[in-house]
């Protein structure tokens, strides 16, 4: 069994790209250097091909013994026109959509704001959802929810990542405003943020940015209104301050961050988890950041790159930068099995790599 290759594959692409099984819609993604996966709506596959024992016939029109009319009384000799064979098939396995290339092309052209006055727009490459569908191994559901998840927005029909400066301009904006309201951050009224900030930004800007840090609803008089994610907030806070420094001393970095999230919100480093890591044994104890996007997507790489980036993990401390390696009913304790070795260290459980690492 073997991973379909880039030149078999577009072979096999002339006669078969697109079909339909049981009305659902199937395709086959992948650039000349990308292992094919087979995508439906809303699920990404491996694609394999496997080798069988038994001879696969393919005969057109073929009817299976229920659709035949009742031959019991008077046996009759069928004839069947064989049109081809295989001694192999393909096998799907579910797998994890491979969305690393979305961010990498977002940031081509990340979006800093409206062009001011006769100034132009920085030219550089711009995506639809067309144009991510060709070239993103995953299905649309699983696009469009990651599309979601890094922030970006649709503008003049192209796909566009916010800079992460100018998304914290706009959290900025929105949160003054709430500050100088003294409205709660559960009660965020979208028509008047828009009728204050449209102003200083594009509406749909403002409204971009209270969906991302925020969950919208209505109330009992109709009007649409945000209740601010305490945890978000501070998670980009916390980026915007570590993104400009290699370490930053544990005690210090915590109180400049809860100085620098809105008043009222409390700022916790569980909200961290995935974003920043935190080095206990240095002293004094240390914070930098590391972000999980930035890992590799595939399982062995990414383990190497985190033994090589710490010798030795606590489960806490690794688990959330494996996490997101999960298969179907897999846990993180199983992947560390599989991955890394286990020993004691001054009464702590700690993982080391089970494969020297190259430095």
């Amino acid at each position: 069994m073997s991973y379909v290759g880039s030149q078999r594959l577009h072979d096999l692409l002339e006669s078969f790209i697109v079909m339909s099984v049981f009305f659902i819609s199937l395709i086959i993604r992948g650039d000349k250097d990308e292992h094919a996966v087979l995508c439906n709506e809303d699920e990404t596959y491996d694609l394999k091909i496997a080798d069988t024992s038994n001879l696969l016939l393919f005969v057109p029109g073929c009817k299976t013994p229920d659709q035949l009319p009742d031959i019991s009384a008077s046996p009759q000799l069928v004839h069947a026109q064989i049109w081809g064979f295989s001694n192999c098939y393909w096998e799907l396995r579910r797998q994890r959509p491979r969305l690393k290339k979305l961010k990498k092309l977002l940031m081509e052209n990340p979006y800093d704001g409206p062009a001011v006055g006769m100034q132009e727009e920085a030219p550089g490459p711009k995506y639809t959802m067309d144009d991510l569908l060709e070239r993103i191994q995953a299905s649309r559901e699983e696009i469009e929810a990651h599309l979601q998840n890094v922030h970006a927005c649709e503008i003049d029909g192209f796909w566009r990542i916010l800079d992460f400066d100018y998304e914290m301009k706009l959290l900025g904006h929105v949160t003054q405003l709430v500050d100088s309201e003294s409205w709660s951050f559960s009660k965020v009224p979208l028509s008047v943020c828009l009728e204050e900030l449209g102003s200083l930004e594009p509406k749909s800007m403002i409204e971009h940015c209270l969906n991302c840090y925020g969950r919208r609803y209505s109330n009992e008089d109709g009007q649409v209104i945000y209740a601010l994610d305490e945890d978000k907030v501070c998670r980009a806070t916390a980026q915007l301050l570590l993104q400009n420094a290699v370490k930053f001393n544990l005690s210090e970095f915590q109180e400049v961050w809860q100085q620098s999230v809105p008043e009222g919100m409390s700022a916790r480093l569980d909200q961290l988890r995935g974003l920043a890591l935190l080095d206990r044994s240095s002293k004094p104890e240390t914070i930098s950041l590391l972000r999980i996007e930035d890992l590799p997507e595939d399982t062995l790489e990414r383990f190497n790159s985190l033994f090589s980036l710490r010798e030795k993990w606590t489960q806490d401390d690794i688990e959330p930068y494996i996490q997101d390696l999960c298969g179907e009913k897999q846990t993180t304790g199983a992947l560390l099995t599989k991955h890394a070795r286990s020993s004691v260290q001054n009464g702590v459980k700690v993982y080391n790599s089970r494969r020297p690492i190259a430095t």
